[in-house]
């Protein structure tokens, strides 16, 4: 046998040899570029189709930055001043997840190309390409979060007020900006949670050698549950262009795709399983289509939001339950025909319900909603009605118990429903163990 090259021996080490040719430092900011300029298209054509562009000050760019600091969980904070007489009140707590999935598929995928056809991969190379992609990304994100913040001037409305506020010394302004080390802080944590997701859902992706027995119980249930959250997508974007093309407000309608649409089907996903969501909507604030969410949360100190309660406005909500189970079951299915086939029913179900029980978890982390805005003048409150109050957020432990039922449940079906597909390992024990 001819001796061992020393190429040959750094081909034989898992990526050595390859870390600067096919992702190094250029490909590396090709991806962190790539990521956060996506996340700005977005954001950009959802806000002007929110008719943000005619925002005063030149002010559209720094709001767009802001809706990206947003979108990857960074604090942007809102302040107001009305002067020594007036008071304000002012705060807003979203994220807007349609510029969060864009950016998660885009940044996951360059980071997986350089990956392709690899079956393992040594833990220090791994951590080494993402902590490349990490610290480009950081630095991105800081010029977005130095460049999101702006103030404007606020008009009271009429002839009157504005004589009233000359008088008093009113001139309400309000204004946001970044809490730049804590946007950083958790932008980093997003990242890092997104390349931990790209590497457990993509079967192509290399493991270190040591995490290779995760594979087979993990990879299929984070696979299901990323299709299952995918697909609720896709239902909804049919549903809003129809909605476009049927009833009008196709600008609005963009907007909220473009900006929102996750936060709203990802909810009536969990709506489907029977979970609640108590919220309240007063004053000039609103909540985007369909409407009965907001007929039903609007007038009332605090609303729960339900199937029962949106089916006195809408009887057709009760679909969301039969959507959700085709969906589950679907997802279940995927999950038990990409498993070794040796792997058990039951073991299916566990699988299925602990995968939903952090996907429902997820949801309901990233998908509460506040907003509130107030100005008072010598003790008068919502002067120039420009005060107002909006809060949805999730009864989360009923939410869990039920995703732990619908997931045993449809994991079981769809265990069985998935025998006939021929899958690999049909009778060999696990990895290591023979």
């Amino acid at each position: 046998m001819s001796p061992r090259t020393p190429t040959d021996q750094a081909v034989g080490r898992p990526g050595a040899g390859r870390v600067t040719g096919r992702h190094g430092w250029p490909t590396a900011l090709g991806v962190a570029l790539t990521g956060l300029a996506s996340m700005m298209v977005v954001a950009a054509l959802g806000l002007w189709a929110a008719g943000a562009t005619d925002l005063p000050q030149d002010a559209f760019p720094r709001v767009v930055a802001a809706t990206v600091v947003t979108a990857v969980g960074g604090t942007v904070e809102l302040s107001g001043d009305a002067g020594g007489l007036a008071g304000t009140r002012a705060g807003l707590t979203v994220v807007p997840l349609s510029v969060t999935l864009v950016g998660a598929l885009v940044t996951a995928a360059g980071f997986l190309r350089p990956l392709r056809h690899r079956a393992v991969a040594g833990g220090r190379e791994l951590a080494g390409w993402a902590a490349r992609i990490a610290v480009l990304w950081l630095l991105g994100l800081l010029a977005l979060a130095l460049a999101a913040r702006q103030t404007f001037a606020l008009d009271l409305g009429s002839d009157t007020l504005n004589d009233l506020g000359d008088l008093f010394g009113v001139h309400p302004e309000v204004g946001f900006t970044t809490r730049v080390p804590l946007t950083l802080l958790v932008g980093l944590v997003w990242l890092a949670g997104v390349l931990l997701l790209a590497l457990l859902v993509a079967r192509g992706a290399p493991l270190p050698a040591r995490l290779l027995r995760f594979q087979e119980s993990v990879r299929p249930a984070a696979y299901a549950m990323v299709a299952l959250l995918l697909a609720c997508v896709v239902i909804g974007l049919v549903v809003a262009l129809v909605v476009a093309a049927t009833r009008g407000h196709a600008r609005e309608t963009l907007a909220v795709v473009l900006l929102g649409l996750p936060n709203l089907v990802w909810m009536a996903f969990t709506l489907g399983l029977g979970a609640t969501w108590n919220g309240r909507v007063e004053g000039p604030f609103g909540l985007p289509m369909p409407q009965v969410l907001d007929e039903v949360l609007r007038g009332r100190q605090t609303a729960a939001l339900n199937l029962r309660s949106m089916a006195e406005y809408d009887g057709r909500v009760w679909w969301l339950v039969v959507v959700d189970a085709v969906l589950l079951l679907g997802a279940a299915f995927v999950m038990a025909a990409r498993s070794p086939a040796r792997t058990r029913a039951w073991q299916h179900a566990v699988h299925m319900a602990v995968a939903l029980v952090l996907t429902v978890l997820a949801i309901c982390l990233v998908g509460r909603v506040s907003a509130h805005y107030g100005l008072t003048v010598l003790g008068i409150n919502d002067l120039a009605g420009l005060s107002g109050d909006l809060f949805l957020h999730p009864q989360v432990w009923p939410a869990l118990g039920l995703a732990v039922l619908w997931g045993l449940v449809t994991g079981f079906l769809g265990a069985l429903s998935a025998r006939p597909v021929h899958r690999r390992g049909a009778t060999g024990p696990p990895p290591g163990q023979g």
